[in-house]
């Protein structure tokens, strides 16, 4: 009878080890999962996706969204960034043509213009738009259970003319000559950024950091998000920043993301900025503007300015570029897949923007109501595999111990490269051009990655088609 009571706490003591990165906690008599903490290793393998709610689903709704987090994870991803959740202000709100609402007589057609998500009037609440508070904290809880991270989008450079400051304390704003507040101005113009519908924080009033601050711990106390992305970070003081993570710190471990492209940035702040100047070489390679060797002098320099923690985000795409700068189609008519693997293939972490797992191919609105498609085609079967990939071979570890990246020719519109960590090794060889090209590629038998063939090569040359990709595994 011991022995078997024995073999009965034995058996149970391996069960709940097996389960170390996953808590049950009891609340409110319902069972929930909990994820386990942010860390450096999540980060190694992670794709993160930007939701932007409103334009998500028909309803925009959180409740909507959350029903296909599901979906979230077969394309790999780890990380939901939610932009803003924060009702938006009615005070100087924007139009699509950049009016205010107010200047409308139409009731109708003011009523259609929902403003920018980064005019935010309350920092601690939610936007009615989107649901309630409970439907908000229940996303969080249903990725939480899919094993992926919700960070939430944070306006720290203004507000909306309608926030309480505005009243309760003008002295926390940048204010003109005659005691104004004034909007965002360029530093070096002079002149307004055109951001007229947000009023400018002054980050010198100590009373106001703090405040803020005890805002962010907010939505970490009630909806246990996981860390935030920083709008327009580069023009807010990175001691701010610092002091931000080390208070949120103090609740729980928080993934931190710069909209900027700043190295000092991550050095205490942040755990991941914008690789905006890959961005545009991709853009400029697709229009013929650049070529790889512009690409390779990209990654000389970011390996002698970045530090060996620091992350990249690469992307093909995101909500400005899809509204302001046109979409994958505009921009990259014919070789947007190739684009798109290197952003998973290259050192860093990959972006998706919700709408491009269904080729989605027009610009959604930013002031107004509009919808991403549904519809799966081969470009979400890409993302999938893509996301696999990443998920699974360490070889393309991107996070603070990334994989090792290595340049394995210098042809300009061939590009070859070698990423290896462990006894993990995977070639990327791509044609970035509009001709049929060859190279040499390495010995040896592989697995075509994106084709599932083994293939074995014995230095003679390989043929790539116009915009043609191979992701070899060794």
């Amino acid at each position: 009878m011991k022995k078997l009571i024995a073999l009965f706490f034995v058996l149970l003591l391996s069960f709940y080890s097996c389960k170390k990165e996953q808590k049950v906690e009891k609340t409110n008599d319902e069972t929930t999962l909990e994820i386990a903490p942010v860390s450096p290793d999540m980060m190694e393998n992670a794709v993160i996706y930007e939701a932007n709610i409103r334009q998500y689903s028909p309803e925009g709704t959180f409740n909507a969204f959350a029903k296909d987090i599901s979906v979230l994870k077969e394309l790999g991803v780890k990380i939901i960034w939610v932009m803003p959740i924060n009702p938006i202000s009615e005070i100087k709100r924007k139009a699509t043509d950049g009016s205010f609402t107010s200047d409308i007589d139409d009731e109708e057609e003011r009523a259609k213009y929902l403003g920018s998500y980064y005019s935010v009037s309350d920092y601690k609440a939610i936007n009615p738009e989107f649901g309630t508070l409970e439907d908000f904290k229940n996303l969080v809880a249903t990725a939480h259970k899919n094993g992926i991270y919700v960070i939430v989008d944070w306006v720290p450079n203004h507000t909306g003319w309608d926030h309480p400051w505005i009243t309760e304390h003008p002295e926390w704003y940048t204010q003109n000559d005659k005691g104004e507040i004034i909007d965002p101005i360029n530093p070096d113009t002079g002149k307004s950024w055109g951001w007229t519908d947000v009023a400018d924080l002054n980050y010198d009033k100590e009373d106001m950091r703090n405040e803020m601050i005890s805002d962010l711990k907010y939505w970490l106390n009630v909806a246990n998000i996981d860390g935030y992305r920083m709008d327009v970070a580069h023009k807010v003081p990175v001691d701010f920043f610092e002091k931000v993570t080390e208070e949120l710190e103090k609740i729980k471990p928080v993934f931190m993301l710069a909209e900027a492209e700043q190295p000092d940035l991550l050095v205490k702040a942040f755990d991941m900025h914008y690789a905006w100047e890959a961005h545009h070489i991709f853009n400029d390679i697709a229009k013929g503007e650049k070529s790889v060797k512009d690409f390779d002098k990209y990654m000389v320099k970011i390996d002698s300015t970045l530090q060996d923690d620091d992350i990249n985000m690469n992307f093909v795409t995101n909500h400005d570029e899809n509204s302001w700068s046109g979409t994958l189609k505009e921009r990259m008519p014919n070789n947007k897949e190739i684009f798109t693997a290197l952003t998973y293939a290259m050192p860093g972490m990959p972006l998706i923007y919700n709408g491009q797992e269904y080729d989605m191919d027009y610009r959604l609105k930013f002031f107004e109501k509009d919808s991403i498609p549904k519809t799966r085609g081969e470009y979400f079967e890409v993302l999938k595999k893509l996301g696999e990939l990443k998920n699974s071979n360490s070889a393309l570890n991107g996070g603070k111990k990334a994989a090792a990246y290595k340049r394995l020719n210098s042809e300009e519109n061939i590009l070859m490269f070698e990423r290896t960590k462990g006894d993990q090794t995977i070639f990327f060889i791509g044609n970035f051009s509009n001709e049929l090209d060859k190279i040499s590629p390495p010995k040896g038998k592989f697995l075509d990655y994106m084709t599932n063939t083994p293939i074995e090569l014995k230095g003679d040359t390989l043929e790539l088609n116009p915009w043609d990709y191979k992701i070899l595994i060794r």
